[in-house]
């Protein structure tokens, strides 16, 4: 490389260099600091420039680094395991890494959560997935709340009363046995369902939150099986016109004890407050969400749009914490073997985080999941936090929730396809997740093939559902009205 002005040392030049190709800036290379003007690239400057991004060095580490323009920050989470990222970014080391001084805040129930984002009092938050795309459009709440992180696939289950089991096994004489076939289907629950109406009750089911993955899985999983879970209007906003099954809202660790107690009969949660369930011997998990959908998105990052207007640096060096920790959390031996996962659990475990006992936590944390305490299966996949792409911010994973709110009422008119794709261009960031993974990559901190680099944010079309139907995000008035029970456009 030819000299330069004398007044830009090599070090520097290399660094305002690479900023500038991450379209960052840093004292001295624009912003506040004026360059130096006398700096001329030739064609072999640009060449090496070019190579820098896929040979990491110390100018290149010394480059990434960021100007915050905040740095300690207030994150809350809901006490369950899939809060994971955010605790092991704070307890790892991630966080201090980027110059951030994060303080880790639990939140007694998503309501809350999402209002304190909203107001300022939590810089971010681990987020239900439905929730920043619900705002957005106003429903329950109007904010334009975005995501630049997944935080990851999979991580709840179905679980029914111990009474209610026994009903289903005698409805179907293939789950009379310590380790039935999976997965369990609500076709056995239909009869239960139906006798009660006929009684004049309801049977009673809880789920987190209005926009939550969990009701949607629930209400998926009980319409799959041609059981009514109601429908939202614009005078119902608990969603239960038409409804056989009456859902209500829980917060997660409140399912065991209300379950207990009688006040309803099931429910779908996060863990580990269904593994709860078996080590109290309440209830019997019948069915997971990876059962329901299989690698399906759980929970997000979520931030106000106007935060990250205010801190975009900080936003990327948070999003650079958070891949960091996704991808300790799914780390294997050359076995396959998960190797951080105990540690992750016991961490967790911990009363300033989830707070349930250890050995509770590590079942789905390192693989396996108790249907009942005779039907221990593994299940490598409950739980991911980095592979199969899964922190990236997928358009095709906003657009399936906007299809279920649409589905069930939520969203109360129809809309033309474009609207699907447009909003969730306005809530999923995936340009703020490759800034991050870009600077990551530069450091040397993950391979190249971590990350999704030339996808258009849409996943290949699945059909890996509990009733089978195809799901493509290209096409979600086709996904809604394959349907048989719901909204159709």
């Amino acid at each position: 490389m030819k000299k330069h002005n004398s007044s830009l040392g090599f070090d520097l030049f290399a660094q305002c260099l690479l900023l500038l190709m991450l379209g960052m800036t840093i004292p001295g290379c624009g912003g506040s600091v004026a360059a130096p003007t006398s700096i001329e690239l030739s064609e072999e400057d640009l060449k090496e420039a070019g190579e820098l991004k896929d040979q990491p060095s110390a100018i290149q580490t010394e480059a990434a680094r960021l100007t915050l323009e905040k740095t300690d920050l207030k994150f809350g989470f809901i006490k369950l395991t899939d809060c994971a990222p955010i605790v092991m970014a704070k307890e790892k080391g991630f966080f201090a890494d980027e110059g951030l001084s994060v303080e880790v805040i639990a939140q007694p129930n998503w309501k809350t959560l999402l209002d304190n984002v909203i107001n300022g009092n939590l810089d971010g938050a681990h987020m239900l997935s439905g929730q920043p795309i619900a705002a957005t459009i106003g429903f329950g709440t109007s904010a334009h709340v975005i995501t630049p992180f997944t935080m990851d696939l999979n991580g709840n289950g179905i679980t029914v009363s111990n009474t209610i089991w026994e009903q289903m096994q005698q409805n179907d004489p293939a789950l009379q046995s310590e380790k039935p076939p999976h997965p369990i289907s609500a076709a056995s629950l239909k009869p239960i369902v139906e006798k009660k109406l006929a009684e004049g009750e309801k049977l009673q089911m809880g789920m987190v939150f209005p926009t939550s993955t969990h009701n949607y899985e629930l209400r998926y999983w009980l319409a799959a099986a041609g059981i009514h879970p109601g429908m939202y209007t614009e005078t119902d906003i608990g969603g239960r016109t038409n409804a056989e099954v009456e859902l209500s809202v829980t917060p997660p660790p409140m399912m065991p004890a209300t379950l207990e107690a009688g006040n309803i009969q099931g429910y779908c949660v996060g863990e580990p407050w269904n593994q709860q369930a078996v080590a109290k011997g309440i209830g019997v998990p019948v069915c997971t969400n990876y059962d329901v959908w299989k690698n399906n998105p759980e929970k997000v990052f979520g931030i106000t749009q106007e935060w990250a207007n205010a801190n975009p640096n900080t936003t990327i060096a948070v999003v650079k914490a958070l891949i960091r920790a996704g991808k300790w959390l799914d780390e294997t031996d050359a076995q396959g073997n998960l190797v951080n996962r105990e540690e992750a659990a016991r961490i967790l475990s911990r009363s300033d985080y989830v707070g349930a006992d250890f050995d509770v936590i590590k079942n789905s944390m390192t693989g396996y999941f108790y249907f009942q305490k005779t039907d221990q299966r593994p299940m490598p996949d409950f739980n991911v936090f980095f592979k199969y792409d899964c922190s990236y911010p997928w358009y095709s994973d906003g657009i399936w929730f906007l299809t279920q709110m649409r589905r069930w009422g939520q969203i109360t008119e129809s809309k033309p396809a474009e609207w699907y794709h447009e909003t969730a261009r306005k809530v999923y960031k995936p340009e703020i997740y490759l800034k991050a993974a870009e600077i990551l990559l530069s450091e040397g901190k993950i391979s190249k093939e971590d990350i999704p680099w030339e996808t258009d944010g849409y996943k290949p079309a699945t059909s890996e559902f509990i009733d089978g139907i195809s799901y493509d995000g290209r096409d979600p008035i086709g996904y809604l009205n394959s349907h048989k029970i719901g909204n159709k456009d």
